[in-house]
Order: C-alpha cells, then sequence, then structure tokens
C-alpha cells in the first residue's frame, strides 16, 4: 500500500475500526494515579472511544483509581479535582500494555491549562435550571452505560430531553453514542439540537466539528474547530481535528502546527494524531520525521487496527532511507 493511500485511509476513518477488532479480546483492568497527588477526594471518569462506556469513581488523597472488566479499547480519563480544575488524557486499554494479570498501569499528570480550570469551574445557567427529573434520568443513562446498556442509555437520555428540551448534556451525549455507533446523521442532528438550546457551548461545538470532518464537509467543519481551539486551547481534541481539518483543506503548514500541538498535550489521543503528521512529512519528502512519527505511533498503540498497515508504511520507508 503506497504512502499516500495510507494517507488518504489514516485517522478518523480507520480508526473507527478499533471496536470490533479490540472487543472480542479478554476483560482488562485499569489502574492510574494523579500525580501530584491531590491531597483530597477527587472525581475520575473514564469515557469509551470505541463503544459507548462511562464510569466514575471518587479518589482518595492519595489520587488512585481503579477501572474494572473493560473492554479493550481506547478510553479517555477525566480527572476533575474542585476548585482545581480538570485534565483528560487517552489511555489504550490493550493487550500489548497489559500485564499477565490483564492490568494496565497509569499515571495522569494532574496540570490543568488555564482553559481547563475556567471550564471547570463554568456552570452554564441553563444547567443549573435542568428540572431534577431530567437530572435523574441522564444520572440513570450514564449507570446504563457503565453496564454497556447502550440501548437503554439512550431511552433514558430520551426521557430526559422530553422533561427538558433544553438539556444540552443530553442532546450530546445522544450525539457521542450515535457517533460511535457511526450514526453520523444522527449525531450531527443532536450535537446541532444542543446548539440550538446554547449557542457556543464546547462539548456539541467540538464534537459537531468532529462529525464534520468524517461527513467529509471539511470547509463546513472548520468554524467549529476553529471555535472549539480558541474556547480549550490546551485540549488536544480541538488541536488534533483542526490540524486534521487543515490537513484536509490542503494547508499544511496550519495542519501540522496542530496536529503537534494535540500530540503534545496527549500523545495517547484517540485520534491518532502521528498518522496524519507522518503523512504530511512523507509528502514534503522528510521520510525520517515520517518514520519517527510511525515508529511513536505504533509504540503507543500496537493493537490498534492501523497498526499493520502502519507496520507496512514503517518498511516501505525504511527501504526508501536506505536508497537516499
Amino acid at each position: 500500500m503506497s504512502l499516500e493511500t495510507m494517507g488518504r485511509r489514516s485517522g478518523w476513518v480507520l480508526f473507527l475500526l478499533a471496536a470490533a477488532v479490540l472487543a472480542a479480546d479478554r476483560k482488562l483492568e485499569l489502574r492510574g494515579r494523579i500525580e501530584p497527588k491531590p491531597g483530597k477526594f477527587c472525581e475520575v471518569t473514564l469515557y469509551g472511544y470505541d463503544f459507548p462506556y462511562t464510569a466514575t469513581v471518587i479518589t482518595g488523597p492519595g489520587g488512585r483509581f481503579r477501572f474494572k472488566k473493560l473492554d479493550p479499547g481506547l478510553y479517555t480519563v477525566i480527572v476533575f479535582l474542585p476548585g482545581r480544575g480538570e485534565v483528560r488524557r487517552t489511555v489504550a486499554v490493550t493487550p500489548s500494555h497489559a500485564d499477565e494479570k490483564g492490568r494496565v498501569e497509569v499515571t495522569i499528570p494532574f496540570q490543568p491549562s488555564g482553559s481547563e480550570i475556567e471550564a471547570a469551574a463554568t456552570v452554564s445557567a441553563k444547567a443549573l435550571a435542568v428540572p431534577k427529573a431530567a437530572q435523574a434520568e441522564y444520572r440513570k443513562a450514564q449507570k446504563k452505560l457503565g453496564r454497556r446498556d447502550t440501548q437503554g442509555a439512550i431511552e433514558h437520555l430520551k426521557r430526559a430531553v422530553e422533561i427538558a428540551p433544553g438539556y444540552v448534556s443530553a442532546w450530546n451525549e445522544l450525539g457521542t453514542i450515535a457517533y460511535r455507533e457511526q450514526r453520523y446523521e444522527d449525531a450531527e442532528r443532536y450535537f446541532r439540537t444542543a446548539l440550538e438550546h446554547e449557542p457556543g457551548a464546547y462539548s456539541p461545538t467540538v464534537n459537531l466539528g468532529g462529525v464534520l470532518l468524517t461527513l467529509k464537509r471539511y470547509k463546513e467543519a472548520l468554524k467549529y474547530n476553529q471555535y472549539a481551539v480558541r474556547v480549550r486551547p490546551g485540549e488536544a481534541l480541538p488541536n488534533s481535528q483542526l490540524g486534521l481539518n487543515w490537513a484536509y483543506l490542503g494547508d499544511e503548514d496550519k495542519a501540522l502546527e496542530y496536529l503537534k500541538k494535540a500530540k503534545q498535550i496527549d500523545p495517547n489521543h484517540f485520534s491518532q494524531p502521528q498518522l496524519m503528521l507522518a503523512k504530511l512529512y512523507a509528502r514534503r519528502g522528510e521520510d525520517k520525521r515520517a518514520l519517527e512519527e510511525l515508529e511513536d505511533f505504533l509504540a503507543r498503540h500496537p493493537d490498534s487496527p492501523n497498526a499493520a498497515i502502519a507496520r507496512g508504511w514503517v518498511e516501505a520507508l525504511r527501504e526508501r532511507l536506505k536508497k537516499k
């Protein structure tokens, strides 16, 4: 497979195969610690990227947490400490990263950026006005996701928005579930509904930018991804999406700028910025840098469905470098 062919199929499109491939493996356990130690109780939430899954635990002052019986895949860990903000990091809970007992150990550095601190402290007036009955349905949906009952979660979320049509978090959750199930038109509709009720809300904005990229509506996606970066410049997701957006629109310099920033923030990020970086470097004849990106990707995601193609790409680049 040529480098150009691999580039066209990298990232968002290929990554959607991950759930089907990895879910067949045994259940794993994620054990983690927060550094520096928080010194008080904090909340750790785990979100599945390959499939709908949500679970939350409360850590002690030592900052240790554990999630059991996880399907293999990529997850986002969100650490929230009241008064100090939140951080988000991607973790690969896959067989190659697990020990013989199926345990994956991670350390989450807790150093929130200014925008992450501000975001964690901000609660919109609309969110505060959501009726308790709708909030209860939302909490039930989260529990269903923790039990891998996606349909049950959807039913509770739909009840939540029936009770409170302006419940942005519920609309956003419906959108993320639809996206993971590859129902992209539904996902777009849910995210747009959320933004009708709260224009500029970060989560549905960045998610809408992502689904429009998947639908190859790159010009339309650009304004959402640019806005998301302005709101959360210290998060990997909006930077990666904006970098991919610029790559698809043909501006390689801007693509490199934002993809490198995304990788710096979260090197394991589920959008796999290394793949597009490798493509861009190879296009420019910078084969050594392309090779470094692919090797970094394989070290972090050896069980990814993209890994086999990436390994072939590595061999092709090594052969080219030998001939130079």
